[in-house]
C-alpha cells in the first residue's frame, strides 16, 4: 500500500514497532466497550497480521494512523472488503476505526476517515461504503455523520457474531454513503 497522507496523519500499512499499540488499543476495556471480548497479545497480533496481508493483498484494508510529526501510532482507520457484511450490502466496503483513547476527540478518526472515502470513492471507484456500530456507540456514530453517512434506520440490525451474553451489544445502527452523494457533498463543499 502506498501510504495515504492528510494534514496531520499518515495512513499506512503495519509495521513490527505497530504490535504493542494494537494489543493496546485491542485490550482497552474503553476502546473496546462496545465489543464482547477482549485481545490477549497473541490474538491481537493474529489480527493485526491479517489486517497486515489483507492491506498487502487489496492495496487496502484497516490501516495504521501514524501522526505525521511524532511518527507515532495512533490506532486504526481504513476501508476493507469483509465478507461477513455482505448481507448488510450485496457489494458494501466497510469504513471502520479504533484509536488509542487519549487521542479521542481530536478530530483524527474524522480526518482519516474522509482521506479514505476519498481513495474509495475517487480511486477504487466505489459505488457504497457503509460503516455500522453498536446503536448506543455515541463516538462511532458521530464520526459517521461527521464524514456524511447517513443512518439507515430501515438497514440497522442484530450484529450475528455477538454472542447471546451480550444482548445490549448486539443492536447496530447501519450508515451508508453513495459515491454519487461523496461527490454531491464534496462539490458543495461540504
Amino acid at each position: 500500500m502506498k501510504p495515504l497522507r492528510t494534514k496531520r496523519l499518515i495512513l499506512r500499512n503495519w509495521e513490527e514497532r505497530d504490535r504493542e499499540l494494537f494489543h493496546e488499543i485491542n485490550s482497552d476495556p474503553e476502546v473496546m466497550r462496545f465489543f464482547p471480548m477482549r485481545r490477549d497479545r497473541s490474538a491481537a497480533d493474529a489480527v493485526m497480521d491479517r489486517l497486515q496481508s489483507e492491506i498487502e493483498r487489496d492495496g487496502y484494508g484497516f490501516a495504521a494512523v501514524e501522526l505525521a510529526q511524532t511518527g507515532e501510532c495512533i490506532g486504526f482507520v481504513g476501508i476493507r472488503k469483509d465478507p461477513r457484511i455482505l448481507r448488510v450490502s450485496p457489494d458494501a466496503t466497510e469504513i471502520g476505526w479504533r484509536l488509542k483513547r487519549n487521542l479521542w476527540g481530536k478530530g483524527y478518526a474524522t480526518e482519516a476517515a474522509r482521506e479514505w472515502l476519498r481513495f474509495g470513492f475517487q480511486d477504487l471507484s466505489l459505488e457504497e461504503i457503509v460503516s455500522f456500530a453498536v446503536a448506543n456507540n455515541t463516538w462511532s456514530l458521530a464520526v459517521m455523520e461527521r464524514i456524511g453517512m447517513w443512518h439507515d434506520q430501515k438497514g440497522d440490525f442484530d450484529h450475528e457474531d455477538v454472542p447471546d451474553t451480550h444482548p445490549h451489544l448486539k443492536r447496530h445502527a447501519l450508515y451508508r454513503l453513495s459515491r454519487a452523494d461523496w461527490k454531491k457533498k464534496r462539490e458543495a463543499g461540504a
